[in-house]
C-alpha cells in the first residue's frame, strides 16, 4: 500500500513494522520517524488508527487470558507468510486449550 506520495520513510516500511510501533518494542527515532509518517499519510495514519482499535478491542475482550507461547508463535509465522506474500492455508491456528479457555468464560 502507498498513498502515492514521497515520504522519507516508505509507507510499506512503516505497514511492515505497524506492530512493533503499536507494541513500543521499537527503537525511539523509529518511533518518532513513524510519527511523522503518520502526520503526512492518512492512509498510514487510518491502518494504523484501524490496528489500534483493534488492539484495544481484543485487550479488553481477552487481556486477562494467557496467551501460550506456542499460539505467539503459530500467528507471528503466519503474519510472516503473509508478508512475504506466500499463500497462506486456511486453517485454524488455535492451540490445545486456547478453545476450553473460551469454553470455561462462557
Amino acid at each position: 500500500m502507498s498513498c502515492g506520495e514521497p515520504h522519507e520513510t516508505d509507507c510499506s516500511e512503516v505497514l511492515d513494522h505497524l506492530y512493533e510501533f503499536l507494541d513500543r518494542e521499537m527503537p525511539e527515532g523509529d518511533c518518532t520517524k513513524f510519527e511523522v509518517h503518520f502526520e503526512e499519510c492518512s492512509p498510514c495514519l487510518e491502518k494504523y488508527g484501524l490496528e489500534q482499535a483493534v488492539k484495544k478491542l481484543v485487550k479488553r475482550c481477552c487481556g486477562q487470558d494467557e496467551v501460550p507461547t506456542d499460539l505467539r508463535s503459530k500467528v507471528m509465522g503466519r503474519i510472516d507468510l503473509i508478508r512475504a506474500g506466500e499463500a497462506v492455508p486456511e486453517q485454524d491456528i488455535t492451540v490445545a486449550g486456547t478453545d476450553q479457555a473460551a469454553t470455561a468464560r462462557e
